[in-house]
């Protein structure tokens, strides 16, 4: 039996770990599967629990207020090195960039247990950008023994790094397993929002982008809801002071634009669906909704995420207010550029990444998978 710990704390690692969860628990002749969450996101994080039927095992219950990343570390540290001399597991498994991500993986490798990083080897190449991101995947990576990485490119920026190519495994990323099971499922909630007129999802809440940029940013939308009357824009606000003062300043009183509470995932995935288009400086969302046939718009000035960028499907934008403004025009009124990135083919995933994990982690540990899947490559 291979002892497996599922380590996270914020909503999309729970969204993404989510499929890896239930494929582990379904070989439970193979895997002894437990979860242990930190939650650096509390209220977010539990939402995306309860719809998947996740019952942690371990709670670290760290949040506070106004915690700092170097309180973040410590927590999750101080809290997690009692749990791994206990559980003694096999493995454990992180997911993408967060903190929670960089310090479960140190407190492993500081206990000398194998450390699987789903999402391995995303860069953009600036240690800075996205901060702190790029240095909470760049540390993962390094004291990984497992790399589950969800494209080619993703492999070769690993290699690049020293990366031995036998720990390497292309899976494809496992958010669109979890978009595909949501997006089909027939219980998928309706819109919080009315149903009336061309609608665009925002979502914005990375640090980098906070003050000046996020305002930017909110300026070119409000532009656009009063030059487009058939417009309307929703953004689930993230719970964070520094993205809902700005926003609720900036945004706050127009009739056509909703400024609305963080929705559960089914609720994400449904606005996703209606929308017409995507502004987001997050790093999920660049991934999932092409996989809808939605143009992506990024509030950033450089991705970890370039493969949608070459397809055509996503656009990096910034958060200069006259940019982002005419980047939005141009998709509302010109239907050729529209249907080029609508149309674009999605690199990211075909619903059989966590399948792919846990096969990987099966032959890492000298069991054979019943059914082996190839490695995924995107369809041209």
């Amino acid at each position: 039996m291979i002892r497996v710990l599922s380590v996270f704390g914020t909503r999309p690692e729970a969204i993404k770990m989510a499929p890896v969860v239930a494929e582990l628990n379904r070989r439970a002749d193979v895997f002894d599967a437990r979860v242990c969450v930190t939650a650096q996101h509390r209220e977010m994080l539990d939402q995306v629990l309860e719809f998947f039927g996740i019952a942690p095992d371990v709670d670290l219950n760290i949040m506070r207020a106004s915690q700092t990343l170097g309180q973040i570390t410590s927590d999750v540290l101080g809290g997690l090195d009692p749990i791994l001399a206990e559980m003694q597991p096999d493995v454990v498994l992180v997911h993408g960039d967060t903190t929670t991500t960089m310090a479960a993986a140190l407190a492993s490798f500081y206990r000398r247990i194998a450390v699987g990083h789903v999402e391995a080897g995303l860069r953009t190449h600036d240690m800075y950008y996205p901060f702190p991101e790029e240095m909470n995947r760049v540390v993962a990576d390094a004291i990984s023994t497992l790399h589950f990485a969800p494209t080619g490119t993703s492999r070769e920026n690993l290699l690049a790094a020293g990366v031995a190519r036998d720990s390497v495994f292309v899976t494809g990323n496992t958010v669109i397993d979890a978009l595909i099971a949501v997006a089909g499922d027939p219980r998928l909630p309706g819109s919080p929002v009315p149903d009336d007129g061309r609608l665009i999802l925002v979502t914005a809440h990375r640090r980098e982008n906070f003050g000046e940029p996020l305002r930017n940013a909110c300026a070119a939308l409000r532009e656009i809801a009063e030059s487009h009357r058939d417009v309307r824009i929703v953004y689930p606000v993230h719970l964070n002071p520094n993205v809902q003062t700005v926003a609720h300043e900036v945004l706050g009183g127009h009739d056509r634009i909703h400024l609305i509470e963080p929705v559960p995932y089914p609720v994400l995935v449904r606005l996703m669906k209606d929308a017409e288009i995507v502004v987001t400086d997050s790093g999920g969302i660049q991934e999932e909704a092409p996989s809808l046939g939605k143009p992506v718009l990024v509030l950033r000035n450089e991705t970890e995420r370039p493969e949608a960028v070459d397809a055509g499907t996503v656009r990096i934008v910034g958060t200069d207010t006259a940019t982002v403004r005419d980047e939005i025009e141009r998709l509302l009124t010109d239907t050729a550029a529209y249907g080029r990135m609508a149309e674009a083919a999605n690199p990211y995933g075909d619903g059989l990444a966590a399948r792919r994990t846990a096969d990987a982690i099966s032959r890492w540990f000298g069991v054979e998978p019943a059914e082996p899947l190839a490695e995924f490559r995107p369809k041209d």
